[in-house]
């Protein structure tokens, strides 16, 4: 078996449908399995795909375990010399499966490999590929001028020689070989959603190249998800469940030091947010306390941060799931 092809359903059915549709249209040249995750068998539609493809295999979670725990479940039975993450709201658009492993079976230097992000309308979707890039991203500072320049000196871009190499890959495609896995061990479960794949990479990497091959692309849908993205403000741009990971994530990878920077980093900017929204309020209305919703979710979700930072800051085993009553964004949505 050349490539074990695993995917996680969580309510998205019609995505997997169309998403299998597409593999076996384009995918010739190497043998590959499908395996398919459950994170909710009562209610994920799991029926629906079983009966278009009989062949896939089907691993019903007890729970919903989120990406890393799933993805886990799925590589323990995996027969591929190579396992494909792919997300269920991906569509191939040409043989991108067959250059992937074409290439990886050429480069044995390269550990796992991500391909590019088309929007539907086949114009390029950006995304991080270095752990520092994204780190920046988490200071709630102004996105250009003097904080930038400090941010980029602080936080330097790697360089490598080959230009394909990154620092991780996005967990909506990972082709990786079998002994990587083996050598470097599967997902975190202390991560229920998002910087999985961050931190995986970095253990990844460690084993071999981690490259972007730029002339396989793939269609990223990016489905409708209430834990991906905010659009409230610019100060909670993330939402609650990213920033908790991505904070585990932080003090995993990087240490005590860099994790304390950061939350100290959120609390010194509460007064500053108030006093900045004071003065445009007062220009404006005449009253300082106009307007301060997205003052006050940013402090609810500050806060949220603060229940895990003990655990946290200890690095306690567990599962980095925040609770219904924690989902700021959800909860201030309407």
């Amino acid at each position: 078996m050349d490539v074990s092809i695993i995917i996680i359903n969580y309510h998205t059915s019609q995505l997997i449908i169309n998403c299998l549709q597409s593999i076996y249209q384009y995918t010739k040249d190497v043998s590959f399995e499908i395996i398919i995750v459950d994170n909710d068998p009562p209610n994920g539609g799991g029926e629906q795909v079983r009966t278009a493809f009989p062949e896939v295999k089907w691993i019903d979670m007890p729970y919903n375990a989120g990406f890393g725990r799933a993805n886990n479940e799925g590589m323990k039975i995996a027969k591929g010399r190579y396992f494909l993450l792919l997300n269920a709201d991906t569509l191939l658009i040409d043989n991108v499966i067959d250059r992937c492993v074409e290439r990886m079976d050429r480069q044995m230097e390269v550990a796992a490999c991500g391909a590019l992000q088309y929007y539907p309308d086949y114009t390029p979707m950006p995304f991080y590929r270095s752990f520092n890039e994204f780190r920046k991203t988490f200071f709630i500072l102004p996105p250009s001028g003097f904080f930038k320049r400090l941010l980029d000196r602080l936080f330097p871009e790697p360089q490598y020689e080959d230009p394909e190499q990154h620092d991780w890959l996005v967990g909506a495609f990972i082709l990786v070989r079998k002994e990587v896995v083996d050598k470097a061990g599967g997902f975190d479960e202390d991560f229920f959603m998002y910087a999985e794949d961050v931190e995986w990479s970095g253990r990844l990497g460690k084993q071999g190249k981690l490259c972007y091959f730029t002339d396989c692309k793939f269609i990223h849908l990016e489905n409708k998800n209430p834990f991906r993205r905010t659009n409230i403000s610019w100060i909670n741009r993330f939402s609650t469940q990213m920033q908790v990971s991505n904070f585990a994530w932080v003090r995993k990878q990087y240490g005590i030091g860099h994790y304390l920077i950061l939350i100290l980093h959120y609390l010194s900017m509460i007064p500053v947010i108030y006093v900045w929204k004071f003065v445009i309020n007062i220009r404006k209305f005449g009253n300082p306390f106009a307007e301060l919703r997205t003052q006050g979710i940013y402090v609810r979700k500050t806060f949220v941060l603060l229940k895990y930072f003990r655990k946290t800051l200890f690095l306690k085993k567990g599962f980095y799931k925040i609770l219904p009553s924690d989902n700021i964004d959800l909860l201030t949505s309407s």
